[in-house]
């Protein structure tokens, strides 16, 4: 089914559209339509709590954009990968530390049932590791693990060398910590014309759910913020731009 009802609503580039820099190139977008499957709930749309949508999904403006070569549907930018690695504590120890080495570079002592931030922290610590290099998710331990993700600086987009434990845990039954590589980082991986960067949908749009596809707008031409965007990504990291694409990033 496809979606492309007209309906009326009000728009604010500044309320909207907090990922662009300049309004030039906004009035040269290119009409393309979305392969509504591609999208996901949560990350690229959401229910509008508008009750005037009466439940429609709203597209987040500012999506990066890549074309389906064998439709000619646009899907969301399939670019680099962020590494994520697990961290879990077993046999539920009831005490104790352990340390997290990354490259070389060893933390100060965690707590056995240390929270995500207790994590970020210890992390952030050490000399290889910024602030705002990596985000950490989960916990508390020992009765969940914790997800570390490397979306930041230097390890944005790329394979990082996984993470190290040394345990000192007392209690419990053989308790240890291990380090696991949930998503591996690097280049993007897709061959479906989606690795390249088409543009960027230039404001929401709402569709009601079981609809295939809609109508949108796509920027190919303008500056944008690039850590505003809905979908974090590195500029620096795009493999490659479709041609006459002219996107700037602050």
């Amino acid at each position: 089914m496809n979606d492309f009802q007209p309906y009326s609503y009000s728009d604010q580039v500044t309320a909207d559209r907090p990922w662009l820099a300049s309004l030039v190139g906004v009035q040269d977008t290119n009409t393309i339509t979305l392969d509504l499957s591609k999208f996901t709930a949560g990350v690229h749309y959401a229910v509008s709590a508008n009750p005037l949508l009466q439940g429609r999904n709203v597209m987040k403006s500012g999506i990066p954009l890549g074309r389906v070569t064998a439709s000619g549907l646009y899907a969301p930018y399939a670019g680099p990968t962020d590494e994520v690695q697990t961290v879990t504590v077993t046999g539920a120890p009831t005490g104790g530390t352990y340390t997290l080495t990354l490259s070389g570079q060893t933390t100060a002592a965690i707590p056995y049932n240390a929270t995500a931030a207790q994590i970020r922290t210890a992390l952030e610590a050490l000399s290889n590791i910024a602030p705002g290099d990596i985000t950490v998710a989960g916990g508390p331990h020992p009765g969940s693990p914790v997800t570390v993700k490397f979306n930041g600086g230097p390890y944005q987009g790329e394979d990082v060398a996984q993470m190290t434990a040394t345990a000192s845990l007392t209690g419990g039954t053989t308790p240890g910590v291990t380090v696991t590589t949930t998503t591996a980082g690097g280049a993007a991986t897709a061959s479906d014309g989606t690795e390249v960067l088409h543009g960027f949908l230039v404001s929401s749009i709402s569709f009601n759910p079981g609809s295939l596809k809609a109508a949108g707008a796509l920027l190919w031409h303008g500056e944008i913020f690039a850590a505003q965007v809905p979908v974090p990504f590195d500029p620096t990291d795009v493999a490659s731009t479709a041609p006459g694409v002219s996107i700037h990033y602050r």
